[in-house]
C-alpha cells in the first residue's frame, strides 16, 4: 500500500519533472516536487496553522486556568476542554502538519535511497518516459545522491526560524503555584534549538536530495505561517475595532 500510494507516485512525479525541467537538473526537479506536494497539502496545513495561532492566542487564558485550578487537576481538565470547545480550537491540531508530512517524507527518503537505480526505475509508469539513468548532480557540482552538510545546515536554520515563529508567548511567572507553566516555557525554548539540531543531524546522515526537500518544505511552511498569522491578526484587529465602535 505504501509503495502504491506514496512511493511510486512520488518516484514517477520526480522522474516526470526531471524529464521536463531545464537541463534535466535534479535539484530543480526536487524543488518543483516539494512545491507540488505543499500545494496538495495546502488546505489541511492552512487549517492546522490557524488552529496553532488560535492556541497561541488562548495561552494566557490557559495559564489563568492552571493557576485557578492548580490543586484540582480533574477540574482543570474540564475547564480547559470547555475553553477549547467554546473557542472551536483542537489542541491536537498542532501535530497535524508533521503527521501528514511523514508518509511523504518517508517516501521521498526511499526514492533517494534506491529510486535512481535501474531496478527501481522499472516502477515508472508506462506513460512517462523512463530515463536510462538519472544524473544526481545539480548545478554542475552538487551531488544530491551524497551527503551535503551545507544544505543540512541551511535546513536547520530554516527549522529554527519556523519553530521560533510557532513558540507561544507566555506571560512571566508571578506566583509559586505557576511552576508548571515555567517548566513548560523552558521546554518550549529548548524545542527551538532541539528541532533544528535534529534537522541538521538527519540532513547530514542522508542524501543531499532529502535535505534539499526538507529545506524547501520548511521555508514554504514558514512563509505560509507568516501569511496565516498576519491574516488572522488583521481579522482580529477588525473585530476588535468593531467591538469598540459598538460599545
Amino acid at each position: 500500500m505504501f509503495q502504491t500510494f506514496f512511493y511510486q507516485p512520488i518516484l514517477n512525479l520526480l522522474v516526470f519533472l526531471y524529464n521536463n525541467v531545464p537541463g534535466h537538473d535534479l535539484g530543480i526537479a526536487i524543488i518543483a516536487l516539494t512545491i507540488i506536494i505543499k500545494l496538495i497539502l495546502l488546505p489541511l496545513s492552512k487549517k492546522s496553522l490557524k488552529s496553532q495561532k488560535a492556541l497561541q492566542d488562548l495561552q494566557p487564558k490557559v495559564e489563568e486556568l492552571k493557576k485557578k485550578y492548580k490543586d484540582n487537576k480533574e477540574e482543570l481538565g474540564r475547564a480547559m476542554m470547555g475553553l477549547y470547545k467554546n473557542n472551536k480550537v483542537n489542541p491536537l491540531s498542532s501535530c497535524l502538519p508533521l503527521l501528514i508530512q511523514m508518509p511523504f517524507l518517508y517516501a521521498v527518503f526511499w526514492v533517494f535511497r534506491d529510486g535512481f537505480a535501474g531496478e527501481s526505475l522499472d516502477l515508472v509508469y508506462s506513460f512517462i518516459s523512463r530515463p536510462e539513468a538519472i544524473n544526481t548532480v545539480s548545478l554542475g557540482f552538487i551531488d544530491l545522491a551524497n551527503k551535503q552538510p551545507v544544505i543540512a545546515i541551511l535546513a536547520g536554520a530554516a527549522q529554527y526560524w519556523q519553530t521560533k515563529m510557532l513558540m507561544a508567548k507566555r506571560p512571566k511567572i508571578k506566583s509559586k503555584g505557576a511552576k508548571d507553566e515555567d517548566i513548560a516555557a523552558i521546554m518550549n525554548k529548548q524545542m527551538i534549538y532541539f528541532m533544528p539540531a535534529i534537522t541538521v543531524f538527519i540532513g547530514m546522515s542522508f542524501p543531499g536530495g532529502l535535505a534539499l526537500y526538507w529545506l524547501v518544505t520548511t521555508v514554504l511552511t514558514g512563509v505560509q505561517q507568516l501569511y496565516v498569522f498576519k491574516d488572522k491578526e488583521k481579522k482580529d484587529e477588525v473585530i476588535e475595532a468593531e467591538v469598540v465602535e459598538k460599545s
